[in-house]
């Protein structure tokens, strides 16, 4: 008698068991993953901001000594007024496309 009685008991803790299982699966899949997931995604678009920037800065100092040393020798005004040029161009491109507050809906 002793025997279907611990049959009993340890039917009941497995089921439990499996019901605390199942509860703690949905509460990862529905709550922690898209946690998860999110913070990933944060992370790692923050690393590669991050080495765009360094690779940007990289690039306009490697075209700046590129273009003292060879292109321009002696005469660095000329690299750093093309380099103004260049920018002053792109800001005038992104000015252009702009829009004003209203129609930006």
């Amino acid at each position: 008698m002793s025997e279907q009685n611990e049959h009993r008991e340890s039917d009941f803790v497995d089921k439990a068991f499996g019901q605390l299982d199942h509860v703690l699966d949905v509460f990862h899949d529905k709550v922690l993953r898209p946690i998860f997931v999110a913070g990933r995604a944060i992370a790692y678009s923050f690393i590669i901001f991050l080495m765009i920037i360094v690779l940007v800065a990289a690039l306009v100092i490697g075209f700046i000594r590129l273009f003292n040393v060879y292109v321009f020798p002696s005469h660095q005004w000329i690299t750093y007024m093309s380099l103004g040029g260049v920018l002053l161009l792109g800001g005038l491109i992104l000015w252009r496309k702009r829009r004003p507050v209203k129609l930006r809906k």
